[in-house]
């Protein structure tokens, strides 16, 4: 039997993404009270320019005091769009204090102090739900939380951002540069104006972080994500990548340490073979690469940013909150049993791909498998060009701890016949 009085969502942010989260719950009002049990009603839509038309949304719900909102005590439900850290994580410490649940899509809060936002939902007894904070439309966070609860996962790689693989992509189908395929990006509106964020891997850090947190039952935060943006990948990189079978994506990376003692999150640009399906993501697309004891290999695709994906992923929450709340219950909250410590990028063990430009006589080789001996690196494979008195030579290793290859490559910088290191880039998914 469905209860008739409805329960109130406020509505924080009224962007690209709130805006259709609003038209999505008038829209598809009745099925979505099917679901539910009850109807659900916009109580008010918080922005920061009340004077706009917002299509589909009475004004009378319109204010600029978002913190009366979230404290009007009838609020049963709290959807955050606005992003940032801050008012977002005062705003929703607030409304778990006045009995309401929160649906967010932050994903730098969660990053950043998402410890916070898990004690204020749990002392208030309340939901904190996510999903749309990691790969839009892709159901990933709930999977990994409730799906994947009772097995174990040992590691998470994937594409999360949207931007940069669409830059990536261009530059392996067209043969553009970087720069053209930013452009590229920028005219139809996958990058921003400003697009740090995205390229330079910070986007793509805040989601591995919560990743890394939710799959292995730790606490992971942002600055425990080693990162490294796509802006010195060239043309150069991508022939290099092809002579090898490979291409080069942005990934996420979430391990679990072979003995189990310890995890590693980090985001840099690697080679990974064309016969790995995330290979074959292109464009905007994002996708992710699970791998549990039990459940073996699982690999989560779609459309990973945008305001119909993004607002579809908030609306999935907002029903399972809207559930939970009618049957006085609350969904999974931090699982941080394991306490396991984050381990530094240097003990990662990790491939090189590295590409040398040397003086082209000979004992050049010789002088540089040294180098890497030296330091404990094992060579899978060389390719040595040369003409005129200059060369070109492409060592791939085997896997080595990360801070062996950093000091390999440091140590050829100081030979004589090493005119200068063209490239590095990790190698993956092998």
């Amino acid at each position: 039997m469905m209860r008739t009085r409805p329960l109130k969502v406020a509505l924080l942010g009224c962007g690209v993404v709130g805006s259709e989260v609003a038209r999505l719950m008038t829209t598809h009002a009745d099925d979505l009270a099917a679901r539910i049990g009850a109807p659900v009603e916009l109580a008010g839509v918080a922005v920061r320019r009340p004077s706009k038309v917002r299509e589909g949304i009475p004004r009378e719900l319109v204010t600029t005091d978002a913190t009366a909102l979230v404290s009007r005590g009838d609020i049963d439900v709290v959807v955050e769009v606005i992003g940032g850290i801050e008012p977002a994580r005062t705003l929703i410490t607030t409304a778990f204090e006045h009995g309401a649940s929160v649906v967010s899509a932050n994903k730098a809060l969660l990053a950043e102090d998402g410890a916070t936002l898990y004690a204020a939902a749990e002392k208030h007894g309340r939901d904190l739900y996510f999903e749309a904070a990691v790969a839009g439309a892709i159901p990933l966070i709930r999977p990994l939380r409730e799906s994947l609860a009772g097995d174990k996962v040992n590691r998470v790689l994937g594409i999360v951002n949207g931007t940069t693989n669409f830059i990536l992509d261009k530059m392996d189908t067209s043969g553009a540069g970087y720069s053209e395929a930013l452009d590229e990006a920028t005219a139809l509106g996958y990058a921003e104006a400003d697009p740090t964020a995205d390229v330079e891997g910070f986007d793509a850090a805040a989601k591995a972080a919560i990743l890394a947190g939710i799959s292995f039952h730790t606490r992971v935060r942002l600055d425990d994500v080693y990162r490294e943006g796509m802006t010195e990948v060239t043309a150069a990189d991508f022939a290099s990548a092809k002579k090898m079978g490979c291409t080069i994506k942005l990934l996420a990376i979430c391990e679990r340490a072979a003995d189990g003692k310890s995890v590693t999150a980090r985001v840099h640009p690697a080679m990974i073979p064309l016969s790995h399906p995330l290979a074959s993501v292109r464009e905007a697309y994002n996708a992710v690469f699970v791998e549990a004891d039990a459940a073996g290999r699982l690999m989560f695709y779609g459309p990973g940013a945008g305001g119909s994906p993004t607002a579809s992923a908030v609306l999935g929450d907002l029903v399972a909150v809207c559930r939970n709340k009618l049957a006085e219950a609350t969904g999974p909250g931090e699982s941080v049993y394991t306490q396991l410590p984050v381990s530094p990028m240097g003990e990662v063990v990790t491939r090189y791909h590295i590409s040398l430009d040397v003086a082209d006589k000979p004992g050049v080789l010789a002088q540089v498998a040294t180098v890497f001996a030296e330091h404990g690196v094992s060579i899978d494979t060389v390719r040595q060009k040369g003409k005129d008195g200059e060369a070109s030579l492409v060592v791939v290793t085997h896997r080595a701890p990360d801070a062996a290859l950093s000091g390999t490559v440091e140590a050829l910088r100081e030979l004589d016949t090493v005119r200068g290191v063209a490239s590095i880039m990790r190698v993956e998914g092998e």
